[in-house]
C-alpha cells in the first residue's frame, strides 16, 4: 500500500504545472503554424472555440489552409506570454510578428499583432478556446 501512494506522489511531483504545460501548448501551437500544419494547428483548438466575427475550429483551419496556400514561407515570432491562470482555464496574451513570403531572403507581408487566447485545460491538455487580435502597426 505504501509503495502504491509513493508511486502516485512521485508521478504527481514530476508532472510540469499547469502554467508551464500551457505555455508548451502555445509553443507547439506556434510549430505547427511554423510547419504549414492545418490538421495540427486544428487539435488545438477547443471544439467550442471562438474567433473573430464567429470564426470557429472549422474556419480557424480553413484560414490558416488559405495562409499556407498564398505564402510558401511563414515565420512567427511571439512576444513575452503574459499568462493569467484561472481554476479552470487561462488567459494568454502576446504579441506575434508574422511574416510570410515566397522563398525570397525578404518577406512580402510582415505584421504586428496584438493577441488575446483563452485556453481551458481538458484531459491533461490544453485547447485554446478563443482568440483576438488585432494589427499592431
Amino acid at each position: 500500500m505504501l509503495a502504491a501512494v509513493l508511486a502516485l506522489l512521485s508521478t504527481a511531483c514530476g508532472r510540469d504545472p499547469p502554467e508551464q504545460r500551457l505555455r508548451d501548448s502555445v509553443t507547439q501551437f506556434q510549430a505547427a503554424i511554423e510547419q504549414r500544419d492545418a490538421p495540427a494547428l486544428q487539435e488545438w483548438l477547443a471544439a467550442d472555440f471562438v474567433g473573430p466575427e464567429g470564426l470557429d475550429r472549422e474556419g480557424a483551419r480553413r484560414l490558416a489552409v488559405g495562409s499556407f496556400l498564398r505564402y510558401r514561407q511563414l515565420g512567427v515570432t511571439v512576444g513575452p506570454l503574459d499568462i493569467a491562470m484561472q481554476p479552470d482555464h487561462a488567459t494568454v496574451r502576446f504579441t506575434a510578428a508574422l511574416t510570410g513570403g515566397s522563398g525570397r531572403p525578404l518577406p512580402e507581408a510582415a505584421r504586428l499583432y496584438e493577441v488575446e487566447t483563452g485556453w481551458r485545460e481538458e484531459d491533461g491538455d490544453w485547447r485554446m478556446t478563443s482568440a483576438r487580435w488585432s494589427a499592431k502597426l
